[in-house]
């Protein structure tokens, strides 16, 4: 199997199941709540097997596609089958050395790096948006992704309305008063023996996403929903 850098638990995941077919799941580990996990089927998932929400955030990509944060490439793999123009990015080298095995257009960079492109849907799936890292950066994230649109291009996100987290039996509410927004999370993922960096990840719920894309000149709205988790669409207009 392919040797990776160290502190790439996502692409070492990924790499070794893509050829032992083992399910090593990804643990993601916070210090707000416990660890969870990833299993790393989902990110090898065909059209069939992904949520309503997903599936809907495909059928609505046009033009030429960026795919922010693209894991195994399932969506890019999907729209590429469609006979899309997509454009797959990752800051995982195991998972960028994967999707190019897989015929994709993949590149490594730092979604935040990006400049003189521009692309008429930008996909954020998996809670994609969450690489704002925190409220406080969101408006940032939504303005250099705007920089990145056709007139009339998209962003097409899902994220989640995480304060359920913070409700007791009851359905009152405890909140760390010394946090910015109940949303800011830090997570560090391990697969196996690989250990990544810790590293800030946002959970935003959709009025803060539609006031934060109104003030950079966004129009979004609610496409579908499922409990807490929503995908919204954003459009330069």
């Amino acid at each position: 199997m392919e040797k990776i850098k160290i502190g790439d638990p996502v692409g070492a995941g990924i790499l070794e199941y893509s050829v032992r077919k083992k399910p090593f799941d990804i643990i993601v580990s916070s210090k707000i709540c416990e660890d969870d996990i990833i299993p790393i089927e989902i990110l090898f998932r065909k059209y069939e097997q992904m949520p309503e929400i997903e599936q809907v955030a495909i059928e609505r990509s046009k033009g030429k596609v960026l795919d922010v944060g693209a894991g195994a490439g399932v969506h890019s793999l999907e729209l590429f089958d469609r006979g899309m123009d997509v454009f797959p990015i990752e800051i995982s080298e195991g998972a960028v050395n994967y999707m190019k095995q897989m015929g994709l257009n993949a590149r490594k960079v730092n979604f935040f790096n990006l400049k003189d492109e521009k692309y008429d849907t930008i996909l954020m799936l998996m809670n994609g948006i969450g690489i704002a890292g925190k409220l406080s950066n969101l408006e940032h994230t939504l303005q250099h992704a705007k920089s990145l649109l056709n007139p009339g291009g998209k962003i097409l996100c899902d994220s989640s309305d995480i304060k359920y987290l913070y409700q007791d039996e009851d359905g009152s509410m405890w909140v760390d008063l010394n946090s910015e927004y109940y949303g800011n999370f830090n997570f560090q993922m391990k697969h196996k023996n690989e250990k990544g960096p810790w590293f800030d990840w946002l959970y935003v719920d959709f009025e803060n996403l539609h006031k934060a894309a109104e003030n950079v000149g966004l129009k979004a709205k609610k496409i579908c929903d499922n409990e807490d988790h929503y995908l919204a669409e954003l459009i330069l207009e």
